[in-house]
């Protein structure tokens, strides 16, 4: 397979797998690193793509596994991940301004759930993968898949719900 072939395959899934490695790392950077790792990943396997029923599958499985394997080294060297939703004990004018947006709210709840829960969020309601091709990812079975995203759904259906009860987060 030539460099354009190879394109033309992976170019249709390339942002998902960006948007999948920016949810679980959090950094951009980070996740134009993953992207890059994965789509080599890929163009060194190319030889062998076409046995694969979804390659846009395959490509999230990398992607997760790579980073999950990045967030344990980070882990293990004691480093800690920046999380996007730090804020002072006093916020800022504009601080407070862009947190009454709703859907950074809804980015914030999201990015708190736990780690299974925001990918499969990200999967589904954001990426709108069907569920059985959620589970191939995840090597979860689809009533597992379903019952996480209920929870998930729940959770953040409670925070919004809250915020918008008492205008707090």
């Amino acid at each position: 397979m030539n460099q354009n072939e190879f394109v033309t395959l992976t170019n249709p899934f390339k942002d998902k797998v960006f948007r999948l490695a920016k949810r679980l790392l959090v950094s951009r950077e980070e996740a134009e690193d993953a992207t890059q790792e994965v789509l080599v990943k890929l163009w060194n396997k190319n030889e062998s793509l076409g046995n694969y029923n979804s390659l846009e599958a395959f490509a999230m499985t990398i992607t997760k596994n790579y980073c999950l394997d990045q967030l344990k080294s980070k882990r293990a060297t004691n480093l800690k991940i920046v999380h996007n939703n730090f804020t002072d004990r006093e916020p800022s004018l504009d601080q407070k301004v862009e947190d009454s947006d709703s859907l950074n709210w809804v980015e914030k709840i999201i990015n708190e759930l736990p780690e299974q829960q925001r990918l499969i969020v990200q999967m589904r309601d954001i990426e709108q993968y069907e569920f059985e091709e959620i589970a191939k990812i995840l090597e979860m079975n689809e009533t597992a898949i379903r019952v996480a995203l209920s929870r998930a759904r729940k959770t953040i259906r409670a925070f919004m719900t809250k915020t918008h009860s008492y205008g707090i987060g």
